[in-house]
C-alpha cells in the first residue's frame, strides 16, 4: 500500500537525526546508509516508499552493453518505478563505475519518482545535476555501470550502505543522509518522532535562554514536568 499521506507531511518535518534516535530506542541501530550524501547541497528532505534495485559483481558475459536492451534491466526497472518512491541501489559501495546517468535519471525525474538513494556513484554528473532529480550517492564517476557491475533484480531485499532494504520501508532523506523506517513500525515511529522533534525545539529555548545541559538534556524528571505543562498551557 502507498504511504499514507499524514504520514508523509509528519516525516517531511522531521530530521533523518531525530529518526536515527527515535529507532535506536526501539532497538534498531542500523537505519542509516553509509555512503548516501546529497550530491547537489541544499537537497530537500524527501519521504518516499522504496523502490529497490540491486546490483551484484561485474561477470563479463552478462555485464555488456548489449544486456541494457534486456527486460531484466535498469531500463525495465525505470519503466516499473511508481510517482512518488524513492528508489533505492544497492550497488556494493562500487565507486568505479556510474549506475546510471542523465539519461536515465531524466526518465526517472519525469515519471514522478522523488530521489535516488545508493551507496554507489552515478555517471554524468553535469546532466544528472540538469535533470534535477535529488540524489544521495558517494559522487560520481564515468565509466557505465557495466564496467563493475552486474544488475540482477528490482523489488526485492537489498542491502543499501550496510543496511536491509525492503520494498515498501519508508525512506528518510536530508542533508545527513538516508535512513530507513520499517513498514511495520511507521506509524508509531512518526508519531514518536514528531513529539521528540517538539521537545527537542523546547530544549534549544532553554540553551537559549542559559540553562545548564545537565537535566535539561536528556530531560530529568523535573524538566519534564515542566515542558509538560507549558506545553498545556500553551495548548501544545
Amino acid at each position: 500500500m502507498p504511504l499514507d499521506p499524514t504520514v508523509i507531511e509528519t516525516l517531511s518535518r522531521i530530521s533523518t537525526a531525530t529518526l536515527t534516535t527515535v529507532l535506536l530506542k526501539h532497538g534498531l541501530r542500523n537505519v542509516w546508509m553509509r555512503g548516501t550524501r546529497p550530491l547537489r547541497p541544499g537537497q530537500p528532505r524527501l519521504v518516499g516508499e522504496a523502490f529497490t534495485m540491486r546490483f551484484v559483481p561485474a561477470r563479463e558475459d552478462l555485464a555488456t552493453p548489449e544486456s541494457w536492451a534486456n527486460p531484466r534491466s535498469t531500463r525495465g526497472a525505470i519503466e516499473d518505478m511508481p510517482a512518488g518512491c524513492i528508489v533505492v541501489v544497492d550497488a556494493m559501495g562500487v565507486t568505479d563505475a556510474g549506475i546510471f546517468g542523465d539519461i536515465l535519471v531524466s526518465r526517472m525525474r519525469l515519471k514522478g519518482v522523488l530521489g535516488l538513494v545508493t551507496d554507489g556513484v552515478v555517471r554524468d554528473g553535469e546532466g544528472v545535476l540538469a535533470a534535477e532529480l535529488p540524489v544521495w550517492c558517494q559522487g560520481v564517476a564515468a565509466p557505465p555501470s557495466v564496467a563493475g557491475l552486474t544488475f540482477v533484480n528490482w523489488q526485492e531485499p537489498i542491502g543499501c550502505g550496510g543496511v536491509a532494504i525492503f520494498p515498501g520501508d519508508a525512506i528518510v532523506v536530508d542533508g545527513d543522509g538516508a535512513v530507513v523506517v520499517p513498514a511495520s513500525m511507521l506509524d508509531g515511529i512518526a508519531a514518536e518522532a514528531a513529539e521528540q522533534e517538539r521537545l527537542e525545539e523546547w530544549i534549544m529555548g532553554e540553551v537559549a535562554k542559559g540553562v545548564p545541559l545537565p537535566g535539561l538534556y536528556p530531560p530529568n524528571a523535573e524538566t519534564t514536568a515542566r515542558y509538560e505543562a507549558e506545553r498545556q498551557a500553551s495548548g501544545g
